[in-house]
């Protein structure tokens, strides 16, 4: 006998079928919520949140779910980082975490 597995992914928020689903957490009150969205309804959700975002304060990171996309306002890419490390004369290397130092002195200076 065989067995046939399908896996379908679907958005949580308009229930559309799509290879491009993606999962994403975000938290309020403390409460951790993990969502699976197309980019569309991802968008909608960040323009939703943007104000907030914006007028908020970073507390910390959390740990990125595999195949989430990571939106800008989570911060710059290791690469970003590196960069704008490298233009304002400090040391960081080619590979590997960027120093905690390092995101700290991109954060003071934006």
């Amino acid at each position: 006998m065989a067995k046939k597995i399908m896996t379908v992914y679907t958005d949580d928020l308009t229930g559309q079928e799509s290879e491009e689903v993606q999962t994403h957490t975000f938290s309020l009150d403390g409460v951790n919520y993990e969502i699976d969205l197309v980019s569309d309804s991802y968008d909608q959700l960040y323009e939703a949140l943007a104000p907030f975002i914006d007028g908020g304060r970073k507390v910390g990171r959390t740990k990125a779910v595999r195949g989430t996309r990571r939106p800008s306002a989570v911060g710059p890419s290791a690469e970003e980082l590196r960069i704008w490390a490298r233009d304002n004369g400090l040391q960081v290397s080619n590979r590997g975490r960027v120093p905690a130092n390092i995101r700290e002195a991109y954060e003071q200076a934006q």
